[in-house]
Parts: C-alpha cells; sequence; structure tokens
C-alpha cells in the first residue's frame, strides 16, 4: 500500500479512510444512526426548499436565505454521505487522490458559501429590526439572488486552489486519513514534502472567511442588540429577539464544532483522536439535521404551511 503512495502518479496512490477506531467490529451497527440522520436530513432540507418553492407567501428575503442554507447543507451531505455510509456499511476505506480533491473541494465550497449565507442571515435580522421602514427597498428579490451567487463565487474563488496545492505535493508517509472524508488539513498533513505555503494559505482563508464572518455576525447582532435594548416594551423586545433565535443556533451549531476541528488539526498534535473524529462527525451530521428543525419550529408560518402540507 504504501509503495502507491509514494508513487508520485497521483491517479495510482490511494488514501485509507478513517471510522471510529477500535469499533469496526460494530460499524454496521453505526450505520445504523448514521443513515437515519443522513434521511432526516435530506429529507428536512428538500421539504423546506419546497415549500418555499411553491408557496408564493414565503417568497421573502428571510426565507430565501433559509433555502440558501438548506441547499448549503444538502451539498455537504451530498459530498460526503456516499463515502461515509461506503466505510460503514461494506468497510470500503479506499479513496483516489483525485476523488479525494474533488471531495474536499466540495466540503470547503459548503462550508465557505454556508458561512457567507449565515452573514447574509444576519444582515437580514440587522435590517429587519434596526431599519425595518427600508427593509423591502434595500432586500428586494434581485438583490437577495445576486448577494447568494456572490456567496457561491466567493466560495469557488478562495476553495479552488486547495486541490491544485495538494497536487504539487508528494505522498510518502502514513497514508491513513483522520476521517471517513477529506478536508485539507488532514490531507496536507500526510505530504513529506514543504508545505508551510500551502498551510499559511489554508489559515488565512480560514481567517477571512469564517473568521471575519463570524465578526461580521457577532457585530450585527451589537447593532441588533443595541436596538432591541431602547425599545420601551418589554413585550416588542422580546419579539424582536425571539426573530433571531433560529439563526443564532445555526450560527452556533455551524461555527463551534468547526472551530473546535480546526484548532485540533492545526495546533492539537496530542489530542485524543477519537475526539477528532468525533467532531468531525458533529461538525458534518447536526447542523444539516438540526437546522430544518429548528427554523420549522421557530417560523409560525413556515411550520403552519408544512402541516398544511401534509395533513390534509
Amino acid at each position: 500500500m504504501m509503495s502507491a503512495v509514494n508513487n508520485t502518479k497521483f491517479n495510482s496512490a490511494v488514501f485509507l479512510l478513517t471510522g471510529i477506531p477500535g469499533q469496526e467490529n460494530v460499524h454496521l451497527w453505526i450505520s445504523i444512526p448514521f443513515c437515519l440522520i443522513y434521511v432526516i436530513s435530506i429529507v428536512g432540507n428538500s421539504v423546506i426548499l419546497f415549500i418555499i418553492k411553491t408557496d408564493p407567501s414565503l417568497h421573502e428575503p428571510m426565507y430565501i436565505f433559509l433555502s440558501m442554507l438548506a441547499i448549503t447543507d444538502l451539498a455537504l451531505l451530498i459530498s460526503t454521505m456516499p463515502m461515509t455510509l461506503s466505510l460503514f456499511l461494506f468497510n470500503s476505506r479506499e479513496i483516489g487522490l483525485e476523488a479525494c480533491f474533488a471531495q474536499l473541494f466540495f466540503i470547503h465550497l459548503s462550508q465557505c458559501t454556508e458561512s457567507s449565507v449565515l452573514v447574509l442571515m444576519a444582515f437580514d435580522r440587522f435590517i429587519a429590526i434596526c431599519d425595518p421602514l427600508r427593509y423591502a427597498s434595500i432586500l428586494t428579490l434581485p438583490r437577495v439572488g445576486k448577494m447568494g451567487l456572490v456567496c457561491v463565487l466567493r466560495g469557488v474563488a478562495i476553495i479552488l486552489p486547495f486541490p491544485f496545492l495538494l497536487q504539487q505535493f508528494r505522498y510518502c508517509r502514513s497514508n491513513v486519513l483522520s476521517h471517513s472524508y477529506c478536508i485539507n488539513q488532514d490531507v496536507m498533513k500526510l505530504a513529506c514534502s514543504d508545505i508551510r505555503g500551502s498551510s499559511i494559505y489554508g489559515l488565512s482563508i480560514t481567517l477571512l472567511t469564517e473568521g471575519l464572518d463570524s465578526l461580521l455576525i457577532f457585530l450585527s447582532y451589537v447593532m441588533i442588540l443595541k436596538t432591541v435594548l431602547s425599545i420601551t416594551s418589554h413585550q416588542e423586545c422580546l419579539r424582536a429577539l425571539n426573530t433571531c433565535v433560529s439563526h443564532i443556533c445555526a450560527v452556533l451549531l455551524f461555527y463551534t464544532p468547526m472551530l473546535g476541528l480546526t484548532l485540533i488539526h492545526r495546533f492539537g498534535e496530542g489530542s485524543s483522536p477519537l475526539l477528532q473524529i468525533l467532531l468531525g462527525y458533529v461538525y458534518l451530521l447536526i447542523p444539516p439535521v438540526i437546522n430544518p428543525i429548528v427554523y420549522s419550529v421557530k417560523s409560525k408560518h413556515l411550520r403552519a404551511r408544512i402541516i398544511r402540507t401534509f395533513v390534509k
């Protein structure tokens, strides 16, 4: 196997994916909750997309941004689901370099795009609460569509160099990855070439995307909180804050495990491998399954539309 990895021809080299170390004998049983989570995630996000598309009353900026979030969650699931389930169900661990590079591109693209969408959703809440009279004129549907396109183009421009940088390396170390899917930090560790340039680029991109996006979201909520606290009516104050709960949950679900996983990969040399793997699965599985549930529960209009669709 190592001789294959030492070969500089990328199409003949392979990596080995990792499920849950020490639990290989129960991987088949572990696949059952994974399958359930994947099914719930795909069904939940697909239902939200269907409801928003078919109900003209939901063709508003807030719901358009929610549909963008659902699309990025589905893209993340589709990028990782086949290999993860193949590993747990059939113990199929091998993945070629080219397939691995393609997968990590789509994983990081989904991650970057979702971060951008969360910023747009924070901006939506900021305008709705701080400048409600201009909300309709600022967030027109054509402008919202252009914002979504910019999010995708931004992600492509930022993430596209990753696979090309990784292709320049020789892989002569252990060929075992830390997860059941490929991500840039994990693959980069297996190279025996000088990876400082790629590592600096990856860290810079993390700071300029997720770091900057989280800062913009934080500043948006500082302004929102300042506006809400100036409202004299306690009931109106709570009502305004209640419209932000779903978005705050989505932000915490996305950034907390992602930040932890990034820090462990870059600085946690002595950390437990099991912690890395579990945190990786939390980052991969929890946001896509929780986001549609939270938004369906918190949005009365969306919840009522879903109930009318399925209970007739």
